[in-house]
């Protein structure tokens, strides 16, 4: 099962989480949310299989905008 671990509020945001996330060894989906049409700007989950939450929050903490 897939698990929320963060909603990124930019494609700019959501492209370093995912790449964080998957250069520690995390599996990475991303799911666009919302309405908006502009690739930009938006809403996107952050989702990682629910065996490897505790890694993934780990790794976010790590991460600086």
């Amino acid at each position: 099962m897939w698990t929320v671990v963060y909603v990124a509020q930019s494609k700019h945001e959501m492209e370093k989480i995912e790449k964080k996330l998957s250069d520690q060894g995390v599996l990475v989906k991303v799911k666009k949310i919302g309405k908006n049409n502009d690739d930009k700007n938006g809403l996107y989950e952050i989702l990682v299989p629910q065996a490897e939450v505790d890694d993934a929050y780990t790794i976010l903490t790590t991460i600086t905008f």
